[in-house]
């Protein structure tokens, strides 16, 4: 008896499903309206229909995102326009408060958004690479880093030479960011032995800022802070010193930071790590860097 030649249901469907996407694509390629298949496109696919790549940044998080939300300004602002460039879209930028932790930015700005009805966005930026982040929010992918944050002394070398050991700090004026670890981490040290030196600024720049205007002997920020307070008052490099220092209760490396997308969006995953490359590979990247002052650390 003859094998039937009558091809199934199951190899009709998938027929069709592969008819329909090239037609899609035939569509798209040609300029046609992508509105009615957008359910037939991948990830990547929907937002090449819109055009447009949404990345969500923090505010007031200078050197990386600050100012007018129609005007921000930073690194990961002008990263976020590469990456768009890159995918050859436009960037909308997608502002926002940070919530009490990163489980949930990434919720609001990831996977979900937020309950006030904005978000999410296509990619956001800033998120600490984090093994123990990452197990606790598996609706997103978090990857590609593009530099490492350290907690560094900024300091005033005529008021405090190279510093080996916090103890050191016994008796000098202090500046940190208020709200972040490095401020705990430095309040907290030896039991709060410091504590009535430090004074708390809104951000970390303005901590580092006091250390050039002569308000505090020593800054403790990251790194990225106090080089672009330092950029942006034009010291000159005999006024000022960056030095290492670990205090309990922050990474003694520091840590990466890099992007966040939805675990679903392969495409857009890949397409990412692709322009990242090229970004790297070019210069563009070191350069956004280096004409804000800012040193590019491996991450």
């Amino acid at each position: 008896m003859l094998a039937s030649t009558t091809p199934s249901m199951a190899q009709t469907a998938s027929a069709r499903v592969i008819s329909r996407r090239r037609s899609i694509g035939l569509l798209l390629a040609l300029g046609a309206s992508p509105v009615f298949a957008e359910d037939e496109l991948d990830d990547l696919a929907k937002i090449r229909a819109k055009g447009t790549l949404k990345v969500a940044v923090y505010k007031d998080n200078a050197p990386f995102s600050s100012g007018a939300s129609s005007d921000m300004l930073g690194l990961d602002v002008a990263l976020a326009e590469a990456l768009a460039k890159q995918l050859h879209l436009k960037l909308a930028l997608l502002p926002f408060d940070a919530g009490e932790n990163m489980n949930d930015d990434l919720r609001n700005m990831v996977w979900k958004g937020h309950y006030l009805g904005y978000g999410p966005a296509d990619l956001m930026l800033n998120v600490p690479v984090d093994k123990y982040l990452m197990q606790q929010n598996r609706q997103v992918t978090i990857f590609s880093p593009y530099m490492r944050q350290v907690p560094v002394l900024f300091h005033d070398p005529r008021k405090l030479g190279r510093v080996n050991d916090p103890d050191e700090l016994k008796g000098h004026t202090l500046a940190a960011e208020r709200g972040t670890g490095a401020a705990s981490a430095l309040m907290g040290h030896h039991s709060g032995m410091l504590r009535s030196q430090v004074s708390l600024f809104n951000s970390g720049i303005d901590a580092a800022a006091a250390v050039l205007r002569g308000q505090a002997d020593a800054a403790y920020v990251l790194r990225s802070q106090a080089e672009a307070a330092a950029a942006q008052a034009k010291a000159k490099p005999e006024e000022f010193l960056i030095s290492p220092m670990s205090l309990t209760g922050l990474p003694e490396n520091g840590w990466p930071l890099g992007m966040a997308i939805k675990s679903s969006y392969k495409d857009l995953g890949q397409a990412l790590d692709v322009a990242m490359k090229a970004l790297r590979d070019s210069g563009e990247l070191l350069a956004m860097f280096k004409t804000r002052g800012m040193t590019l650390t491996a991450p």
